[in-house]
């Protein structure tokens, strides 16, 4: 090997090194180890998983799957099938649907084509990770510009953002870790006004009060989000879908994936869980109504502040030191995700929605910890 290489090749690796990347934190395992429980009993709320849908009826469909599926083939027309299915799901056309590897995939894609160096992004604090480090990675700039104190969107702000060269607009809503889902009036008059790509990102869209996806016909620039890892409880299997203008939706689909990027038993399990829609809009039915008890439980703690909710999570906030609190709750084999401060509460928690069992541990928790 060459001088001129091994040097190339130090620098190369030392640049990558410094690319901030996503973590995913300790595992329930490894915490229930360091306390001494097994792993079963540990309470898992800071993925904002869907653990509504029945276990057992899900894993049947999987056993169906698995008697039925040749792993030895590549998926062929599953891909097609499965966009058959959410075209009744939706109510979007084929030609607008975009099936990936989970919506973080998705999000790849379109900043891999839309943003080169030296150009920016455009989105808000605090809001889901993946589209800044993927901005970052393409050596582009990621704006964020503050939510306003009542956690909805700066307009004026973020439009004061748009410059030549902006080339997208990333807008989670409900959004990833407020809970919030933002007024309808202000993601268009964003959506409207930006000269380039914008993401809706609406992984929780089954959770909330509205969906643009019946309107997307008006925004020639939009890609509308969705994933199976949220309400329909798929979240180990990572597959999502965009939904979009047909011209967009053809070049995501035909110009950036590499071949297979969805393997054929997962887009099958996809289409199990459209058949069986029910079973996810009865689980989302059940959390609507567990959320909404979960939030005035966690108020009537001293100490405790949850906020409203529109989707399996919530943002609350603790009078104690988010640092002490977590740990307390990690010596119960209680796993939140710690988020720390954000605009003016100090000591914010992303807590998801659980069933009823683990909601009660977790309130118990909060009750001694607050009184301690």
């Amino acid at each position: 090997m060459s001088a001129s290489y091994r040097k190339w090749l130090k620098e190369k690796l030392l640049k990558l090194q410094a690319i901030d990347c996503y973590s995913a934190g300790a595992s329930p395992e490894t915490i229930a180890k360091q306390i001494g429980i097994p792993a079963k009993q540990i309470i898992k709320l800071n993925f904002n998983e869907n653990l509504f849908i029945p276990r057992t009826k899900q894993a049947k469909l999987v056993k169906e799957l698995a008697d039925e599926i040749d792993l030895r083939m590549y998926p062929e027309d599953e891909e097609a099938k499965l966009r058959e299915k959410l075209t009744t799901y939706i109510g979007a056309p084929k030609d607008r649907l975009v099936v990936g590897n989970a919506s973080d995939e998705l999000i790849d894609r379109i900043v891999r084509l839309f943003v080169e160096k030296g150009e920016n992004a455009v989105s808000f604090a605090p809001t889901f990770t993946i589209p800044r480090l993927c901005v970052k990675r393409q050596e582009g700039e990621y704006i964020a510009v503050p939510l306003l104190s009542n956690l909805q969107l700066d307009v004026k702000g973020m439009l004061s953002k748009f410059s030549d060269k902006t080339r997208l607009l990333y807008l989670c809503s409900p959004n990833n870790p407020t809970s919030t889902q933002f007024k309808m009036e202000d993601v268009e008059t964003l959506a409207k006004a930006f000269p380039g790509v914008v993401i809706l990102d609406e992984a929780y869209g089954e959770f909330s009060d509205y969906s643009l996806v019946p309107r997307i016909g008006e925004f020639e620039n939009m890609i509308i989000l969705r994933t199976f890892s949220k309400a329909f409880g798929l979240a180990a299997l990572r597959l999502g879908y965009a939904v979009a203008n047909p011209q967009l939706a053809k070049i995501l689909t035909e110009k950036t994936p590499l071949p297979y990027p969805v393997s054929g038993f997962t887009l099958r399990m996809g289409c199990k869980m459209l058949d069986n829609v029910d079973l996810m809009k009865e689980s989302v039915r059940e959390l609507k109504r567990e959320r909404g008890k979960l939030i005035k439980a966690l108020n009537e703690i001293d100490g405790v502040q949850a906020f409203d909710s529109q989707a399996n999570f919530l943002l609350v906030n603790t009078q104690k030191p988010c640092d002490e609190v977590n740990e307390k709750l990690l010596k119960r084999g209680i796993m939140l995700k710690k988020w720390g401060k954000i605009l003016q509460y100090e000591n914010c928690f992303r807590v998801t929605v659980g069933l009823p069992e683990m909601n009660a541990k977790l309130i118990e928790a909060l009750k001694q910890i607050q009184g301690e």
